[in-house]
Order: structure tokens, then C-alpha cells, then sequence
């Protein structure tokens, strides 16, 4: 069985790569960027292990052996699921496996941001970090006293929300009903809005939730509230974000996800100093590969042994 690793490897993942080959699989890796080489391994290759960059119908029409996309973390929407529902390739994803890691990237971003971390390295840095504005200190703050509102509650806001009441802070969340299990209070998507000192997203982006947090939506947010999305940049319309961050109608934004990815170099929000940036990596850890290589290998070993898949979605 052959398998693409459709990702730019570390030598430390190729390394694990390696280690998971046996004589019914062999895993061929090839950078998200090389357009050439997925081209050429494609026609091959029974199984295509996901991270990110879209499957489209192109890509899935140029592989006639392929039997199974395997998605490497939770969000299947980067996957035409029914171009690959047509040809019959079955689609799972690994619910959790990122879970931790992204938990705690959230809360260092709710953390930068509120504590402008990375104004304060860039002033320390430059050498200015001992002649910063008074006015600065005044747009900091703790999480401790404050309302964390959670956008969903899925695996990641389970972690968060436990870890949040440590610290101090109030945590409510919503979601489609209130859950028996949380330890949050519930409240519905406008009450939490406008309670919520800091605002995170965890949910997925499907037709219902692109552009949930509209203008409509940030303006009903508390003035100088904090939006953290590590969940997916659709969620959220970024022409109204942007403004209201320069605006300062909101304090400061915690963002590994975008509309556009990779950012484009004109993106507003790449100028803001009231804003914590990241290249979408909140899942990416070696814990988190070690979790999700081993449901791709089991997944594999399945579609190959003819049984039963994992987590499967289509």
C-alpha cells in the first residue's frame, strides 16, 4: 500500500516516517507546496494522509487507486467530500489528537494577547522596551476576574475551560444545547457576546457557522473584549475585526487562522500591534504527530485488510 504524506516534514518527522514503514506500507512525503511531486506520486498512491492544503476534485480525479483521505487532525472542510463520496474513497479524520495542543495555544494567545506580548518583545527588542508609553499599561490586564466566553464545546474548549477557572477566570460557553458534562456555565451566542471579556472560537467551519462572527456579532461583543480563533479564519469576517481593532472598540485579537491561507502580505491585520499572530500551528506539536501518525497507520492498515475505519465521515 502507498501512502502520501501531503506535508512539509521536520527531519524529526521524517525520522517517524520512516520508523512506520513495513512490508504492506510504504509513506511517500510530499511538501504542500510541491505541486510537481504530488502530481507525479499521485497516480500510485492508494491512500493520501491530509494536513491542510485543499483535496480538491482535481487532485482526487488524478488518483484513480486512491481508497481512503485520511485527514491528519479534525476539520475535513480543506476535502471535497463529494467528489471523493463519488468515486467511493472513504474520508475519516482523528478527533483529539490535536486537542491538548491547541488547548494551549489558546491560552497563550489569550494570555499574549492581553499582556501585549508581542508589542512588548518588539519594543524590547528594537531596544525601547524601557521608554514604552504610560498609556501602554493601561491596555494589559490578568485573565483572573475576568469572563472567558467559549464558542463551542468540543474537545478543546473541554480542556480550556477547567485550566480557565484555575486561573481565576469566569468561563461560560455556548453551544447547541447545554451539555450535562460542562463545567461552564451555558448562555446563547448573544448573551455570551456580551458578557464575555475574551472570546474563543472552537467551533468547525461549515455552511452554518462561515462568518459567524459578523459586524453584527462584534459589535454586540463587550467594548474592549479579546476574540482568540484558533479554530478556523471563515468563522470570522476580518474587515470587521479589523476595524474594530484599529477602532479600539475591541482590545486585541489572538489569531492562528485566516480567511486566506497562507496570510497575503497586504492583509490589514498583519499591522496591527494589538494583534498575536501565528501561521496556523496551535495543533502542531510532535505529541500531537505521534497521536495522529498512529490513527493514519491503523486507518491504513483497515482500508488495506478491508475492515471497519476509524472516526470515518464519509
Amino acid at each position: 500500500m502507498q501512502a502520501i504524506f501531503h506535508y512539509t516534514v521536520s527531519p524529526g518527522l521524517q525520522a517517524k516516517l520512516a520508523a512506520l514503514e513495513s512490508d504492506w506500507l510504504s509513506i511517500a512525503d510530499c511538501a504542500e507546496a510541491d505541486d510537481a511531486r504530488l502530481q507525479a506520486l499521485l497516480p500510485e498512491a492508494d491512500v493520501l494522509w491530509h494536513v491542510l492544503k485543499p483535496v480538491t476534485a482535481e487532485v482526487i480525479a488524478a488518483a484513480p487507486r486512491m481508497r481512503l483521505i485520511q485527514k491528519i487532525g479534525v476539520g475535513v472542510n480543506t476535502i471535497d467530500q463529494e467528489a471523493a463520496q463519488a468515486r467511493g474513497i472513504a474520508v475519516c479524520n482523528m478527533p483529539e489528537t490535536n486537542s491538548q495542543a491547541v488547548a494551549e495555544a489558546t491560552l497563550m494567545l489569550m494570555l499574549a494577547a492581553l499582556r501585549r506580548a508581542t508589542a512588548f518583545h518588539a519594543a524590547t527588542a528594537a531596544g525601547d522596551g524601557w521608554r514604552l508609553d504610560a498609556a501602554d499599561f493601561d491596555r494589559v490586564g490578568e485573565l483572573a476576574g475576568r469572563c472567558v466566553g467559549l464558542v463551542g464545546h468540543g474537545a478543546v474548549a473541554r480542556r480550556l475551560a477547567p485550566v480557565l477557572a484555575a486561573l481565576g477566570a469566569r468561563v461560560v460557553y455556548t453551544a447547541t444545547a447545554p451539555k450535562a458534562d460542562a463545567v461552564a456555565a451555558w448562555r446563547d451566542l448573544p448573551a455570551l457576546l456580551a458578557e464575555s471579556d475574551v472570546v474563543s472560537l472552537h467551533l468547525p467551519l461549515t455552511a452554518g457557522t462561515a462568518g459567524l462572527i459578523d459586524g453584527e456579532a462584534i459589535a454586540a461583543m463587550k467594548p474592549g473584549a479579546v476574540l482568540v480563533n484558533t479554530a478556523r479564519g471563515g468563522l470570522v469576517d476580518e474587515a470587521a475585526l479589523v476595524d474594530a481593532l484599529s477602532s479600539g472598540r475591541l482590545r486585541a485579537a489572538g489569531l492562528d487562522v485566516f480567511a486566506e491561507e497562507p496570510v497575503p502580505a497586504g492583509n490589514p491585520l498583519l499591522k496591527l500591534d494589538n494583534v498575536v499572530l501565528a501561521p496556523h500551528v496551535a495543533w502542531l506539536t510532535p505529541e500531537t504527530f505521534d497521536r495522529s501518525l498512529g490513527i493514519a497507520v491503523e486507518n491504513s492498515r483497515r482500508i488495506n485488510d478491508g475492515a471497519a475505519l476509524l472516526h470515518r465521515v464519509v
